[in-house]
């Protein structure tokens, strides 16, 4: 890391895909981004259709930023500023485990964005597993939420077998899978008896696991278990928890017109009153902002008049509900006229 002051370059190097999302939110149209690309040599002859490919560090000014979830990358294009003669546009994959510096102005939210996700990278890995009869909807816990890998289905009558059967297919996935811990909800009795099957067929698995009861499966059900708190059992402070949690107040307080402001306007209104207690910011709504007004010094002011700035993840559903609502809402002291 190389600062002066807000600005300079910092190396980094994503982990993991969670690493890679939190990039998207880091890197800006204007930064300057270095990292190892494939470029065909110059000294290929034109005519050949084998091209030689070398690889080259090059440094890009970067116009725009996509995290493909399901690729496992960030791309990154610009126009190319060093590294290669001459000029053009290029783009840059990221996969994780690809070393990338970023040269820029910092904002305070980016450089906690980078802390907060190299302090969660020492925290264990866990799946939630949400069951009921005939099917069982599978996810992982990552940064920015629940990301569902899988969704197994089956149907039987009252035959045993089949219903063994069924486990038998979830626990194999559950086998295919590198967890510490593991969560098993859902509402009536499938998850008991599934953690029975699971204890005779893989106890090394059967020992990470623990119970919890839901009225559903699927992305509700994952939703429940972050607000029972379970994770943090396992994992400490768990913010998607916190997050599912605001929401709840923020639409409690929109449907009884109590203690909330929501949408640009009304937030503003709100701070100059003093009234904010917390700031709901959705980190797409955040992204687009910056180029409409300095929403960063705006949150800034909140922190410094003893109000909490949460930015929350789109990928998740409390967050995408906030961007439905226009991005940006806030939970405050007291009702503003």
């Amino acid at each position: 890391m190389q600062l002066k002051g807000n600005e300079g370059e910092i190396k980094l190097i994503p982990e993991n895909l969670d690493d890679l999302w939190h990039l998207k939110y880091i890197i800006e149209p204007g930064d300057v981004v270095f990292s190892l690309t494939k470029r065909i040599s110059e000294s290929s002859d034109k005519l050949r259709s084998d091209k030689e490919k070398v690889t080259v560090r090059i440094g890009i000014n970067v116009e725009k930023v996509e995290f493909h979830k399901f690729a496992n990358r960030l791309r990154i294009s610009g126009i190319i500023v060093a590294g290669v003669e001459g000029s053009g546009h290029h783009t840059i994959n990221i996969p994780a485990g690809k070393e990338l510096s970023i040269i820029k102005k910092w904002k305070d939210e980016q450089l906690e964005r980078i802390r907060y996700a190299e302090e969660l990278s020492k925290k264990p890995e866990v799946v939630i597993l949400t069951i009921e009869e005939g099917e069982a909807i599978t996810g992982v816990l990552r940064h920015w939420g629940v990301e569902e890998i899988s969704d197994i289905r089956r149907s039987y009558g009252k035959e045993s077998s089949q219903r063994m059967e069924f486990f038998t297919e979830v626990i194999s996935l559950l086998e295919t899978l590198d967890f510490r811990y593991l969560v098993i909800a859902g509402p009536g009795f499938a998850k008991e008896d599934f953690a029975k099957s699971l204890k005779e067929k893989s106890p090394e698995i059967a020992e990470k696991f623990l119970i919890v009861d839901t009225s559903t499966i699927g992305t509700r059900g994952f939703i429940e278990v972050l607000k029972r708190g379970t994770l943090n059992r396992i994992v400490g402070e768990i913010r998607i928890a916190k997050e599912a949690e605001y929401m709840d107040k923020l639409l409690e307080g929109i449907a009884t017109g109590s203690k909330v402001a929501y949408g640009i306007e009304e937030v503003k209104k709100a701070f100059n009153y003093g009234a904010i207690d917390i700031l709901l910011v959705a980190d797409e709504f955040l992204r687009n902002e910056r180029e409409e007004w300095d929403i960063d010094n705006f949150m800034k002011d909140i922190e410094n008049s003893s109000g909490q700035v949460v930015i929350m993840s789109t990928e998740f559903e409390p967050g995408k509900r906030l961007h439905a609502l226009g991005g940006i809402a806030a939970l405050l002291r007291f009702d503003i006229a």
